[in-house]
């Protein structure tokens, strides 16, 4: 079912305080870094939203790109508390770890944490389990419907364009419509970081800060400021077998069928998602610069060698956009 909490208490990374890079009052804006001004104009966009829009939400699954926005509009508005509630869509397949990790900062930093669950649709019958097991594509439906009960007008995300070509299309500020359907073709001109979030009743604009990201970006972010991330992002012996190419999760989501080979490998992950569509890839990476060497070898985005849901068809995460996903 849905639900909203909030909780005050455990352990978590320590909030943020505000730099020079993202309040913009260096002496010398020539001895910034990347990194500095990937945070400015992250900080920048989440601010813009704060001014533009009455109820955002940001969401948060406890994946690497999330935690990292959520760590920036930590920066944006400290000391003051964030001023957004956390939404998230659990699909009942998610890493155990992964949750645990989530209720964890959620309860560190006192937020609000509304949970749209997958189960409560098919538990009503009002969407049905694929025959192939992965709920990815499920998560459409809670996540428009939440939008919409609560009345959320601007809606972060931790999406980057390195990671897919369809998410490369997108603006940092996309309109979706009434029935939270993206069309290319509305796409707004966004020069010299001048955002329109102008929209109609019942219409909301998905943010993504982090859309000029890359994955490297991301990892080396996560490194500079001491951003903790949950266990499995490092190298870990996990129960897995093939399917597809991949390294699959044994677990409760149905995998492995009969045939499939379990195996104890030491692995790592690089995205977060459903364990029935996510896989794991051989790693002895356990340290954040020992991830950061391993990622600057690699030739593969973290979607394309590990997910299996983009594999459905070549405009498999566009159709989906369209439809209302993330």
């Amino acid at each position: 079912m849905t639900t909203a909490t909030t909780a005050t208490t455990a352990t978590a990374p320590p909030t943020a305080t505000p730099t020079t890079a993202e309040t913009g009052s260096t002496d010398d804006p020539g001895a910034r870094t990347h990194a500095d001004v990937l945070e400015a104009e992250a900080v920048h966009i989440i601010r813009e939203v704060a001014g533009e829009f009455e109820r955002p939400v940001i969401l948060f699954s406890g994946g690497k790109d999330s935690v990292v926005l959520l760590h920036l509009a930590l920066k944006a508005f400290a000391p003051a508390p964030v001023p957004f509630a956390l939404l998230h869509v659990d699909t009942g397949h998610n890493f155990p770890e992964v949750l645990a990790y989530r209720d964890r900062v959620v309860a560190a930093h006192g937020l609000r944490l509304h949970v749209a669950s997958v189960q409560d649709y098919l538990d009503r019958g009002v969407l049905k389990e694929r025959a192939d097991g992965t709920r990815n594509p499920l998560q459409t439906l809670p996540l428009t419907d939440r939008i919409r009960s609560e009345g959320f007008d601007a809606v972060f995300g931790g999406a980057r364009r390195d990671e897919e070509k369809a998410r490369a299309k997108e603006r940092v500020f996309s309109l979706r419509d009434r029935f939270s359907q993206w069309d290319p073709r509305r796409q707004r001109p966004e020069l010299w970081q001048l955002y329109n979030g102008r929209h109609a009743p019942g219409e909301h604009v998905r943010v993504f800060p982090l859309s000029d990201w890359t994955e490297l970006d991301v990892w080396e972010y996560v490194a500079r400021e001491g951003i903790e991330l949950p266990e499995i992002y490092f190298a870990h012996e996990r129960e897995v077998f093939r399917r597809s190419g991949m390294w699959l999760p044994v677990g409760d989501w149905g995998g492995p069928e009969e045939g499939e080979r379990v195996e104890k490998r030491r692995v790592r992950y690089r995205t977060v998602g459903d364990m029935s569509c996510t896989g794991a890839v051989d790693s002895e990476a356990v340290t954040l610069d020992q991830v950061i060497a391993e990622i600057s070898a690699s030739r593969l985005s973290e979607r394309g060698a590990t997910r299996a849901d983009d594999k459905l068809s070549e405009a498999s995460m566009e159709d989906r956009k369209r439809e209302g996903y993330f």
